[in-house]
């Protein structure tokens, strides 16, 4: 039976040497640098840069794995260019604030905004006939993918196949959410955009993840490792193994195999490295369940409302920033402010929220969390 292969480093913490060196021996055990790039070639770095929040939050990509990562990828004879494209923030303002802009330039790397967008066809799709990617992804040879494991509210983790989604420009990720707001609607979305752009490989930094109420209101929690592969599907699966998560509740993780783009069961991966039982945190906070369709209450909005998971705002931490209402992909918006009003917090409408979380991902105080109505709670249970 082919498997895919997987392998998982030990990394205490973020010592620029430190880390490069356990990068490049977890790169040699899949073979090497050469096995992923030539010399001469130009490779995109694709980081987690989700905002401009300082490294030790653990929002975004570490600048320490960016560093190493091109320092491998320059000694391996590439040029390298790095960037991503934050949901409301100037991509350099983000860049710069979370450390990486600085970071990757002196590392050798070259900065791009990602910003020109042009289409970049995907002949066959099912979901969609053309992704709006950032212009630099149309001249580069590859991708190298660094994605930083944390939970999310929509997909239960962002990982490998998740931070692909980045490399589209701008605010028109938001239209996605929009076009698809059934969550497994959305993941095929993911799926296809991955089987376009065909990383060359993944680097998921799990050296210090985030845990409860990500992509970046959670809070840190130490994992010490670096997963490494070439399959987006399986490091991510491996990623959920090791927070104790079950990889067939992830939904980019179970429609990635069906699609084809990777493999997560455990039989189905052989994994080099340190042993993932070693370092499974059982106590790491996330959402344990499957992820439901909302396909079924898609046009019932009183039933939606008193079952499936919704996003609330804690008046005490809201700052009024105005953030989250900018970051609602809804026409007319489902999240607003009463009569026009800010000197309190926004409110929603939900009959017209489509649960995507847009507002909790952007929200820079972490007020905005996510509640399951009680009915909800009880028919789980039951």
């Amino acid at each position: 039976m082919d498997r895919s292969t997987v392998v998982i480093e030990r990394c205490a913490g973020y010592d620029p040497e430190g880390g490069y060196h356990t990068l490049k021996r977890g790169i040699a055990r899949l073979g090497g640098m050469e096995h992923f790039v030539r010399p001469g070639e130009r490779i995109l770095l694709k980081p987690n840069i989700l905002a401009g929040d300082a490294p030790e939050r653990a929002v975004t990509t570490h600048p320490a794995v960016l560093a190493a990562c091109a320092r491998l990828l320059r000694e391996g004879g590439a040029e390298v260019v790095f960037g991503d494209s934050p949901g409301l923030e100037r991509p350099s303002h983000a860049a710069q604030g979370s450390g990486l802009l600085q970071a990757g330039v002196a590392s050798g790397a070259a900065y791009d905004p990602f910003d020109a967008p042009r289409p970049l066809p995907n002949p066959g799709g099912e979901m969609v006939s053309d992704f709006p990617v950032a212009s630099i992804v149309h001249g580069v040879d590859g991708i190298v993918n660094l994605p930083k494991f944390k939970t999310h509210q929509l997909t239960r983790i962002t990982g490998a196949v998740k931070n692909t989604f980045g490399t589209i420009s701008g605010r028109r990720k938001a239209m996605y959410h929009v076009q698809f707001p059934d969550v497994k609607d959305f993941c095929s979305f993911l799926i296809e955009l991955n089987l376009r752009l065909r990383p060359r490989l993944h680097i998921i930094g799990a050296i210090v993840a985030m845990e409860g109420n990500g992509p970046r209101s959670g809070a840190p929690a130490e994992i010490g490792a670096l997963i490494l592969s070439a399959d987006p599907v399986a490091v991510d699966a491996t990623a959920c193994r090791l927070a104790a998560m079950d990889p067939a509740h992830v939904p980019t993780n179970t429609r990635g195999a069906e699609m084809g783009l990777g493999r997560w069961r455990e039989e189905q991966i052989a994994y080099l490295g340190a042993p993932y039982r070693d370092l499974v945190r059982p106590r790491f906070e996330a959402v344990r369940k499957p992820v439901y369709s909302n396909a079924t209450f898609a046009y019932y909005g009183a039933i939606k409302n008193l079952l499936l998971p919704k996003p609330e705002i804690d008046a005490h931490r809201c700052v009024r920033c105005g953030r989250c209402v900018e970051a609602c992909p809804v026409p007319g918006k489902a999240l607003n402010w009463r009569d026009g009003r800010r000197d309190r917090p926004p409110v929603y409408h939900y009959d017209a929220c489509i649960r995507c979380y847009c507002c909790q991902e952007m929200c820079p105080k972490q007020a905005i969390y996510r509640r399951t109505p009680l009915l909800g709670r009880l028919l789980r249970v039951a």
